[in-house]
């Protein structure tokens, strides 16, 4: 048994730690793997149907075994159709739930996680859906706008959106609604465009920029890109908070900028001047407002 592992790893290195294998070459060593996964699992059923038990085996083992037996079904049909897709392919034993999603990115054409539709509104995030699957983000800007009226109470007056959601149905949608939808026309390009539309285009693209620079955000500072959980449940818990300690920062921000605004000069010609907060009119209104007891130079709480 244990010479069989090592063959089967030695045969493994051989053939798939190779760049640039052939077609045939690489065909003929997955059905090899093939061969010896089968032989395994049908060793595994004689010994449950001589009496053998699964009983001792932890849940996660119990997991990882059958999670094993759908990959070799997944792929023994993979290579029966010579097809490169199945649908609901696993692509890990320890996360069955992820699958690989194609972007086409230089140097990552293929990637692995949640796929997100996410909407922003005034500089704060909503995650409208979340999936282990790949879907279309265009077909849910619908749902995203309906879901805006709902909260708000009103249709917005336009609606930022990248190149996949610009399509003809959902055009006609955002215009029964009076909603403009950002974006060129469908359609051949026109000759000349005004210096107007030139400027609506380029405004359009920078309002649209701040959605990227969130995702840009939630990876570096609160390390969306470094999701370890290993659970759906828990992974989908860990995108989520990140999105609402996002949303917190942003409120953080706005909450210290209104703090610092009550102990600024509010006339004009000492706001152009640097620095923009006097100290000397900080500390005084610190003093006013019993922040602080000079008398004995020390914090004092307010009730």
């Amino acid at each position: 048994m244990i010479f069989g592992l090592f063959k089967t790893m030695y045969f493994f290195i051989l053939h798939f730690e190779v760049r640039n294998l052939g077609y045939q070459e690489r065909r003929k060593a997955i059905g090899k793997q093939l061969k010896y996964l089968k032989k395994n699992l049908g060793n595994i059923e004689d010994l449950i149907q001589a009496g053998a038990s699964l009983e001792n085996l932890s849940k996660r083992q119990k997991n990882c075994l059958e999670t094993i037996k759908k990959v070799y079904e997944q792929q023994q049909s993979m290579w029966e159709n010579k097809t490169q897709s199945v649908p609901q392919r696993i692509v890990s034993l320890t996360q069955p739930h992820i699958r690989p999603i194609v972007r086409g990115k230089v140097g990552k054409p293929i990637e692995f996680g949640a796929k997100l539709s996410v909407s922003c509104v005034d500089n704060y995030v909503f995650l409208d859906k979340i999936s282990w699957e790949n879907f279309n983000k265009s077909c849910h800007l619908k749902e995203q706008v309906e879901k805006y009226k709902e909260t708000f109470g009103y249709y917005p007056e336009s609606v930022h959106v990248d190149k996949i959601y610009r399509t003809r149905e959902n055009r006609n949608w955002c215009k029964e609604r009076g909603i403009r939808i950002s974006g060129p026309k469908l359609g051949r390009p026109p000759k000349n465009v005004s210096e107007e539309e030139k400027k609506q285009a380029h405004s359009d693209e920078c309002f649209r920029n701040a959605i990227e620079g969130k995702f840009g955000q939630a990876k570096r500072r609160f390390s969306l890109n470094l999701v370890m959980t290993k659970l759906p449940e828990t992974s989908i818990t860990s995108i989520a908070i990140t999105f609402l300690v996002v949303n917190l920062s942003k409120l953080l921000r706005q909450f210290l900028s209104l703090f610092l605004s009550l102990f600024t000069n509010n006339r004009t010609g000492e706001l152009i001047k640097p620095p923009f907060i006097n100290f000397d009119y900080t500390l005084n209104n610190f003093y006013v407002l019993k922040l602080i007891d000079l008398s004995e130079n020390s914090w004092s709480k307010v009730a």
